[in-house]
């Protein structure tokens, strides 16, 4: 067989490699782009009263959106404690003890279709099931949507994050006569952990900026609210709210918000990325 010359190969290698590249570039400079205009808009809103005081009226300046960061923040511990614990249960069972039984091949393809459907709908069922039953919205159906769209996040974490450990770790601790449960919990959990909280930080961002499903579960509130029975500020509403009224002070207030949840998602982000990732390899 006569060989076929290089150089064919090598101008589609290099033509392949920089529509990648170019590509990458693309997409850093949209991020870029995003990034400061939400930085030039946002940053003149941020003061002592934007993380201490109640939104003003329309038309007097001022005030700020403290109770929206603390019901923000509210919601998304609560949808963590509900999130978390039953996604690692449930990435233990489809890495260590369902595998590739039939409930764990549903299980996969249900993690994956719930990752990848509008949270929208989440929020349309959460209020279907949780706030009409009730008659009012509150921050536990928001938590509980929020929560939703957390759970396959961090069930295909955990599940990938384990299968990658050798099966030397599981071997060595069934010979000892460790149950496996035991070795799940003190070996490959603490073999794990970088890629666990990666996964955990990478779940909590990812529903850091969801307005949809909050609209039809905890709403908003312009008070300070001592429970979350009720209506329950939060930003993403805050900032819905905010964008699409007619007053300057207002918008400007919004631009702040925006800029508030798009420096914790990226710090989430880095977070995940750099420290955690850099202690996982």
């Amino acid at each position: 067989m006569k060989p076929r010359p290089p150089t064919g190969r090598r101008i589609v290698n290099g033509v392949v490699s920089g529509l990648a590249a170019a590509s990458a570039l693309l997409g850093l400079l949209a991020l870029a782009w995003i990034f400061l205009g939400v930085l030039s808009r946002g940053v003149g809103a941020l003061n002592v009263d934007f993380f201490t005081r109640l939104p003003n009226p329309p038309g007097i300046p001022g005030g700020g959106v403290a109770n929206a960061i603390i019901g923000t923040l509210a919601m998304t511990g609560l949808a963590t404690l509900l999130a978390v614990p039953l996604g690692m249960m449930a990435g233990v069972f489809l890495s260590e003890f369902g595998q590739k039984s039939r409930l764990a091949d549903h299980s996969r393809f249900a993690a994956n279709v719930l990752m990848g459907m509008p949270s929208i709908i989440i929020g349309v069922f959460v209020y279907a099931i949780l706030v009409l039953p009730r008659g009012k919205f509150s921050g536990y159906a928001g938590a509980l949507s929020l929560g939703i769209i957390m759970l396959p996040v961090v069930a295909r974490t955990a599940e990938d994050m384990l299968r990658l450990l050798p099966n030397t770790l599981r071997e060595a601790g069934l010979a000892l006569g460790a149950p496996t449960w035991k070795v799940t919990l003190t070996i490959l959990f603490r073999a794990a952990k970088p890629g666990l909280l990666t996964g955990i930080l990478l779940a909590v961002a990812r529903v850091s900026g969801e307005t949809a499903p909050l609209l039809f579960t905890a709403l908003n509130s312009p008070y300070w609210e001592s429970s979350l029975a009720g209506p329950t500020p939060n930003l993403t509403v805050t900032i819905f709210n905010f964008a699409m009224s007619p007053y300057p002070d207002w918008q400007q207030m919004a631009w702040g918000a925006s800029l508030l949840i798009t420096c914790g998602v990226l710090t989430l982000n880095l977070t995940a990325r750099f420290f955690l990732g850099e202690k996982h390899s």
